[in-house]
């Protein structure tokens, strides 16, 4: 029985760490039952070129966890509760390597600057560890977040940012300040499904319009405008989820033209910033009156969840109250962390390691999907997806070889505002190196036998 871990020996997480969740993830995918013996911590170690104290650690780890049980004599094995933790702590791991996955991969984490600004935040500023934030946020991130602004060209002032508990909250604010029952609002097709989702919840009507490889189709969003006159246009401007594009020079001032014109408030989603290469068009630093959003949690940490607006003072200080009404405000001993690793730099360091290694799986990812015959909707240039389809037409069929290569895939209408069935799919960067990744592009080839 042999135990494949994939140890990415050039990434910031300890090897330790990479073995526990490899073996982790192993255990779910293979099913092995409770009981079952594993492989010798000198196999494990040889097959994976790992030295057997690196792998003893890990498996001792992993009992503490629950997730397995020694032999005495006899190394390793599954322990009896183990699925059951497993599905508590990891989802539904047995799934498959997620391909459409919306972040970042936890092996791709880096936790030591991010556990050195906990500890000194632990130590020094005790008043975030047990207050409640400010409505605005707290200041010192302000500040560090205006600077971050001024960088992209956006001429932010203090009292024009608000911090929130990531770009979700973010959102959630800008529905319930600004959007009330019956008012229709313009959305990108396809686009982010929880955004649909709290438009929905307030009584929203959404105007569709599609989405090209260089923004909002211009035309369709006129004349969308003339027809309906929507109240506001949400838009992904860099790395869109999920098709990976970015807005064009060109068509953001036509965009800019027409919200003007009708009278719709513009709001600028560009929570894949920081894996931009390069700074790029923002709608906000044409036009002042643009609402820009971002967030820190696709890079940083999805649980340490920091995000933030760009707004006009006024606007700023009616959603700072509704902020406080719903959630009593975000949390300071968060912000203070991401404050702490911002101005030490080593924030700033991070991304910068991420954005090259995603450069270099995202060449190799879509030279693999032009290999099998995919068909790429524009080449992004940065970000996390690749917006691709599959020489199969048929989405029950993609599922099933999907499946037979251990890789889930998110549903076929998962995108589209109205539930509308696509071909297409969202492939997440980071995943798509995954050798299962790579197995099921090769199944799907049109020169390939269809054995499914």
């Amino acid at each position: 029985m042999l135990m494949e871990l994939r140890i990415d020996r050039q990434a910031m997480v300890p090897v330790v760490q990479q073995i526990v969740d490899g073996m982790t993830e192993w255990i779910s995918r293979t099913g092995v039952a409770p009981s079952t013996r594993l492989p010798s911590v000198r196999q494990i170690a040889r097959s994976n070129l790992l030295s057997q104290s690196c792998v003893t650690e890990a498996c001792e780890r992993l009992v503490a966890q629950g997730i397995l049980a020694p032999r005495q004599g006899a190394g390793f094995m599954v322990a009896a509760h183990s699925r059951a933790l497993l599905g508590l702590e990891y989802g539904r791991a047995e799934s498959g390597l997620k391909l459409g996955e919306g972040g970042l991969p936890q092996s791709w984490r880096e936790s030591d600057d991010l556990s050195y600004a906990i500890r000194q935040v632990a130590r020094t500023d005790m008043a975030s560890l047990f207050n409640y934030s400010t409505p605005l946020g707290f200041a010192a991130l302000r500040a560090q977040i205006v600077r971050r602004l001024r960088l992209i060209d956006i001429q932010a002032l203090a009292e024009q940012v608000l911090t929130t508990s990531g770009a979700s909250q973010a959102l959630d604010l800008l529905v319930r300040t600004l959007v009330k029952a019956g008012d229709c609002v313009v959305v990108e097709t396809p686009g982010y499904a929880p955004l649909f989702e709290l438009l929905r919840l307030r009584g929203a009507q959404l105007l569709e319009v599609r989405r090209t490889p260089s923004g909002p189709d211009p035309q369709a969003l006129e004349a969308l405008l003339r027809q309906c006159r929507p109240v506001a246009m949400f838009v992904n401007s860099h790395h869109h989820n999920p098709t990976g594009s970015c807005l064009s020079p060109c068509v953001a001032q036509q965009i800019l033209r027409l919200c003007n014109a009708h009278d719709v408030q513009l709001i600028e989603d560009d929570v894949y910033a920081d894996l931009h290469n390069g700074n790029g068009v923002r709608l906000a630093a044409l036009d002042e009156r643009v609402i820009y959003v971002g967030s820190f949690s696709k890079t940083l940490s999805s649980s340490l969840r920091v995000g933030f607006l760009y707004a006009g003072p006024e606007l700023i200080a009616r959603l700072a109250r509704v902020k406080m009404i719903s959630s009593m405000g975000a949390s300071s001993f968060n912000e203070a962390v991401l404050a702490s690793l911002l101005a030490s730099g080593a924030y700033r360091k991070m991304v910068q390691r991420q954005r090259q290694r995603l450069n270099t799986d995202r060449v190799a990812a879509l030279q693999a999907l032009e290999d099998a015959g995919w068909e790429v909707f524009g080449k992004p240039c940065g970000g996390l997806f690749i917006w691709a389809r599959s020489p199969l037409s048929d989405p029950e069929r993609l599922h099933r070889h999907a499946q037979c290569s251990g890789v889930s895939l998110s549903p076929a209408g998962a995108f589209s505002p109205s539930g509308e069935i696509s071909q297409w799919q969202r492939i997440n960067v980071a995943y798509a190196c995954d050798p299962r990744a790579r197995q099921f592009f090769r199944s799907t080839g049109v020169n390939r036998p269809q054995a499914f």
